[in-house]
């Protein structure tokens, strides 16, 4: 049986009006709990809404599970929950990388660890509040997910360029696909890592940052794939949330065929790619900046190729992987789809248009509604 997986996404809540974020997340989480989904009991992962580090947040999440389809379902049932959370509260809940325009982005959620990271880290984290998705895949032992880790650490730059979507910060466009990339990369324990080699590897050198202050506790070790502190997992962070869910599990059946390609290497005694850090971060820093809209690093190289080719590599390495799965035909659809139609080229297309970062917004705010309103059932 294929692994398991399960995916958290984080989205922002707009006022629909100024189009900028409001920071209303303990007021929407209050409302719901007491009139809406989160009443039922038992609770799917897909009727609860958690809170983020900052107050114009919401994050959701799935169940593990195995069939894609159902997956996606979660996903799609998650943003239902937080879409309808928002509306009764007269704002919307909107998948986007960082905020697009403004509004109260800066309003840490009372909490003690939250505030913590404010002040240990300041403007470091008082800027942090931007929208990733985080894919975990089971794995048996943390010896095979740190091996996991050490071997797909050159492909996850191309993952970023699929998921890249958030291009505008501010009310402009930064020039990059992805500019929650390159502010989430201010963490101190954030980015790519360089081979553990084994789980005292990886213990030793999450100690260091810890000590250090680098990382307040393991729930800030902020690497681009990590182990799980709370699940059998290998979680891979580097993602945008993306806009559409049907591209966002796509990218899902990449990271499990990753994890399962990695695994199977690792037992059969194969030597794994090499890097360095520098290259890691050169490569990651092209896919923030161009997403697939121009070339990126290919890891079997270190060279600059057109980003379809670096795709079309990647899914011949995990061929094998995504057709055990039944995964291939997904993983077809979505490389057709993605080099030339993103989040990012969605979110710039949206500009075009109308040369209003407003329109950017309304545009966001619309596909999420649609990608859950399509399956409402009532």
């Amino acid at each position: 049986m294929a692994r398991t997986v399960g995916v958290e996404e984080e989205l922002l809540l707009f006022d629909p009006a100024t189009r900028e974020v409001v920071a209303a997340a303990p007021s929407v989480l209050k409302q719901f709990r007491e009139h809406g989904h989160g009443r039922r009991l038992p609770r799917a992962a897909t009727d609860e809404l958690d809170q983020e580090l900052f107050r114009h947040q919401l994050e959701t999440r799935t169940d593990p599970e195995s069939d894609l389809d159902a997956v996606l379902a979660q996903v799609v049932a998650g943003r239902r929950t937080a879409g309808e959370a928002a509306r009764a509260a007269d704002l919307r809940a909107g998948a986007c990388g960082i905020v697009p325009l403004g509004g109260d982005r800066s309003v840490v959620t009372s909490n003690d660890r939250y505030l913590d990271m404010v002040a240990m880290y300041g403007e470091v984290a008082r800027t942090g509040g931007t929208c990733g998705m985080h894919v975990h895949t089971e794995v048996s032992s943390d010896e095979e997910g740190v091996a996991v880790i050490d071997r797909i650490a050159p492909w996850l730059p191309t993952l970023l360029a699929l998921s890249s979507n958030s291009p505008f910060v501010d009310g402009r466009d930064s020039g990059y696909a992805s500019w929650r990339a390159q502010v989430w990369s201010r963490w101190p324990s954030a980015g790519p890592t360089e081979p553990f080699g084994s789980v005292e590897g990886y213990a030793a050198v999450s100690d260091m940052l810890i000590a250090t202050g680098a990382a307040r506790d393991v729930g800030m070790l902020y690497y681009d794939a990590r182990l799980s502190a709370e699940h059998p997992t290998v979680e891979v962070r580097i993602c945008d949330v993306c806009t559409e869910p049907e591209i966002a599990v796509g990218i899902v059946a990449l990271v499990r065929a990753l994890v399962e390609t990695a695994a199977g290497a690792e037992h059969a005694g194969r030597r794994p790619l090499r890097w360095r850090a520098e290259t890691l971060r050169a490569a990651q820093w092209r896919a923030a900046r161009f997403g697939m809209s121009d070339t990126l690093v290919d890891p079997t190289t270190n060279g600059l190729r057109p980003a379809r080719e670096v795709l079309e590599t990647l899914v011949a390495e995990l061929r094998p992987a995504l057709e055990d799965a039944g995964d291939l035909d997904r993983v077809g659809l979505l490389l057709e789809r993605c080099v030339s139609d993103n989040g990012a080229t969605r979110q710039r297309a949206a500009y075009e248009r109308t040369g209003e970062v407003a329109a950017v917004v309304d545009d966001l705010i619309r596909r999420t509604e649609a990608s859950w309103n399509a399956q409402v059932g009532h």
